[in-house]
């Protein structure tokens, strides 16, 4: 950058701080990707990837990864992101032609993919020394990422759609560019690895009630052990109240129990028991299926 341009943003800058000092006004300010340093260079001790996923479809056991994109960074227990010290990208043609409403969704088309194969031997080195890997929807792009590189399957997950309470701390909605929106920033990308940077921009954001950063609350969410407990054989006629409780369907499709469940942090694990046996089996000596989750088999597909 030289120096009109730099004098350009300064008076850009100024401008904007002087709108936005009227009170008439909200700016947007353009994401620009941090720069990428060695990882010996940071001074934070951990490592954390933020992975995105494009696929031909819903479902992990048919469907293929077409593009993926992740930023690696380092950070300290207290939840203080330090450095961007590493980017991974890679498109990959499938074997069939992208169905429309692919190519509509995400902007990728049958041209860009042609020849493209995704270095998996690279995303393999780039995932091995993660200490933890998030996702905006971790229960979909894990399932994809560990048909990818046999790392993922032993790293622990977090998802910052699923483990962070937006709404509580302000935004409009969980989607990212709501958050985005709501941090103060656009961009213009379209790929999987502009995704990613967004994200690590949201999780960096300082929260105005001083409660620090989604990133700090995302790393206390992931260490807690949760209970997944599954209503099995509940009767029909109640499952208007177990919807009502947060319960969701499960087909069995993916390797799960054909039955209604629901995900509760550890220590709201016996109410939960009793609302069963009070409410749904009404018999004190019911033993439903329970499975404890960390961070490490959470979003698994079964």
């Amino acid at each position: 950058m030289n120096q009109l341009d730099l004098f350009s943003f300064d008076e850009d800058e100024r401008l904007a701080r002087r709108l936005e000092e009227t009170g008439r006004y909200r700016i947007l300010r353009k994401l620009h990707p941090r720069p990428v340093i060695a990882r010996a260079d940071s001074l934070a001790p951990r490592l954390a990837i933020i992975i995105d996923t494009e696929t031909t479809g819903l479902r992990h056991d048919r469907d293929e990864v077409i593009e993926v994109g992740a930023v690696a960074f380092t950070y300290d227990d207290a939840g203080t992101i330090g450095d961007v010290v590493g980017v991974f990208q890679g498109l990959s043609e499938p074997q069939a032609p992208l169905p429309p409403e692919i190519v509509s969704l995400t902007g990728i088309t049958d041209a860009m993919l042609a020849g493209q194969r995704i270095d998996l031997a690279a995303l393999e080195a780039f995932a091995a020394p993660a200490d933890l890997v998030i996702a905006h929807n971790a229960a979909f792009d894990r399932r994809f990422c560990e048909g990818l590189a046999r790392s993922f399957a032993f790293k622990a997950w977090a998802c910052s759609h699923a483990e962070i309470a937006w709404r509580e701390l302000g935004f409009e909605g969980s989607k990212l560019s709501y958050l985005l929106s709501g941090c103060g920033l656009f961009h213009d990308g379209h790929r999987a690895v502009d995704d990613c940077h967004a994200l690590l921009e949201i999780l960096d954001h300082t929260l105005p009630t001083g409660g620090g950063t989604p990133f700090a609350r995302l790393l206390t969410a992931s260490a807690r052990t949760r209970r997944r407990i599954y209503a099995e054989h509940a009767p029909f006629d109640l499952k208007d109240l177990l919807k009502q409780r947060g319960y969701r369907w499960s087909d069995g499709s993916d390797g799960r129990p054909r039955a209604w469940w629901v995900e509760v942090d550890e220590t709201d694990a016996e109410a939960e028991l009793a609302f069963l046996r009070g409410e749904i089996y009404r018999h004190p000596a019911a033993d439903p299926l329970i499975q404890t989750l960390t961070a490490l088999d959470r979003f698994k597909s079964a």
